[in-house]
């Protein structure tokens, strides 16, 4: 089984000013169990815009993609945002 979550591509107006140096990336989070223990996982990729097929994929079991949020939140919270939705 494999199933998309969510995605969002890259979007130039989200750069900061002056920030021709940054890569321009586009990200997606899925689930997968197509794996040879048949656990499923999240899986996040990140790929640079025009380099489809090259980008990197973290297959992240249940806990590290709970640490992964909780470092998310942790950031907002510092940033002085809310829990959001």
């Amino acid at each position: 089984m494999r199933r998309s979550i969510d995605d969002h591509p890259f979007d130039p107006a989200e750069l900061p000013p002056d920030a021709e140096d940054l890569a321009r990336l586009s990200w997606a989070v899925a689930i997968s169990d197509d794996y040879e223990d048949a656990e499923p996982r999240v899986v996040l990729t990140v790929e640079e815009v025009g380099r489809a097929g090259e980008g990197l994929a973290f297959h992240l079991t249940p806990d590290h993609a709970r640490r992964l949020r909780a470092a998310l939140h942790d950031a907002l919270k510092e940033l002085g945002e809310g829990p959001g939705v």
